[in-house]
């Protein structure tokens, strides 16, 4: 490496270019590797945070109370427990956490994007239902949990509020953590504070197809878990939030996953964990943290881009009965379907692929 950097210098010298010109070259070249090691780094951590943090935390919080330093760790149990609805209750956003540098890093790695098609009203609240899942929700993380690609300057005067399993907001830190991005727990009591005791121009973010959704998710393939998941479409009926449908292409492409079929002894796991536990266990890899050739834990760098859709406008009904419920699940899966077909060509799918929705 540092021999093509000499040789890069002598050829530039060589052809008559002049030196501030050739060490100019040289530090774009150094940058550009900067940077991409910065971006490697900041989706590092993030995967990290996603896969072990959370233990890893509550393994060096039981250590830290059996040393000297168990005031510490007691201290904070204290506040945990004092601190213990809070993920309830809209959590405890950050704008400089959701500002940091990182994030930018880690948008520009895949690259992340954000496509706005409709304005969204503040004197409303809104449920967006964000599709496909994927292995991680990479694209639903740094769309609606950072201020990376702009959310907030696309959406003015709306706070969004990605919801996830609740059982992250049990662990120690990584609760904390999770909250100052805005993450809020995906529970009836979260969302029906944030809808009903938070003012409006709020809009919860639920990844419908869930644990069940990344079973199946694959390169290549556009198929999402929507037919018998309504639970989300009768709490928009209960609060008269508005449904947002939301697509992202590219979220099946950044890891590939062993699928075990439907009565295998691996699909049987899975769904075991699943029902239990919360979340599947999935069999997945990517690339190498030093090579894009190796396996490793990093995803592959392919685009994500996040379409919102037009919202439905919801009644607000205190009970709904299921005729109701039924109707508009009906509407938001005719919409999120003409939002794929809409958008499929311009983010290099063929206009003959189909969304398959199970």
């Amino acid at each position: 490496c540092k021999c093509n950097f000499i040789s890069f210098i002598f050829l530039s010298l060589g052809t008559g270019s002049n030196i501030l010109s050739a060490l100019q070259d040289l530090f774009w070249l150094l940058k550009s590797k900067v940077e991409k090691q910065l971006q490697i780094i900041s989706v590092l951590q993030w995967v990290l945070t996603f896969l072990i943090m959370g233990i890893a935390c509550t393994l060096i919080l039981m250590y830290i109370l059996c040393t000297d330093c168990w005031a510490i760790a007691a201290l904070y149990l204290a506040w945990l427990v004092f601190d213990w609805n809070t993920p309830k209750k809209g959590g405890r956003r950050s704008q400089w956490v959701r500002n940091w540098a990182i994030w930018r890093y880690f948008r520009d790695y895949f690259p992340i994007r954000l496509v706005k098609t409709h304005n969204l009203l503040t004197t409303r609240n809104y449920i967006f239902g964000y599709h496909p899942h994927g292995i991680m929700g990479l694209g639903a993380f740094c769309n609606f949990s950072t201020e990376a690609t702009g959310v907030g300057q696309k959406f003015p005067g709306i706070r969004p509020y990605l919801a996830t399993l609740a059982g992250n907001f049990r662990m120690p830190i990584l609760r904390d953590y999770l909250m100052s991005g805005g993450i809020c727990p995906v529970n009836r009591d979260s969302i029906d504070y944030i809808l009903s005791k938070n003012g409006s121009g709020n809009a919860i973010i639920i990844v419908v197809g869930g644990a069940a959704e990344s079973l199946n998710c694959t390169p290549g393939k556009n198929s999402v878990t929507l037919k018998n998941r309504k639970g989300f479409v009768k709490l928009a009926l209960r609060h008269g939030a508005d449904l947002v449908p939301v697509y992202s292409f590219g979220e099946n492409e950044v890891y590939k996953q062993v699928i075990f079929e439907e009565g295998s002894w691996g699909r049987w796991v899975q769904k075991k964990f699943q029902k239990h536990i919360g979340f599947a266990p999935c069999i997945f890899h990517g690339r190498g943290l030093f090579s894009s050739n190796t396996w490793g834990l990093l995803p592959y760098s392919k685009p994500i881009t996040t379409v919102v859709g037009e919202p439905i406008t919801i009644p607000k009904i205190d009970n709904p009965s299921q005729k109701d419920v039924d109707f508009y699940h009906s509407m938001y899966v005719d919409s999120l379907i003409k939002l794929f077909d809409k958008y499929k060509s311009r983010f290099g799918l063929p206009e003959t692929e189909v969304l398959e929705v199970n």
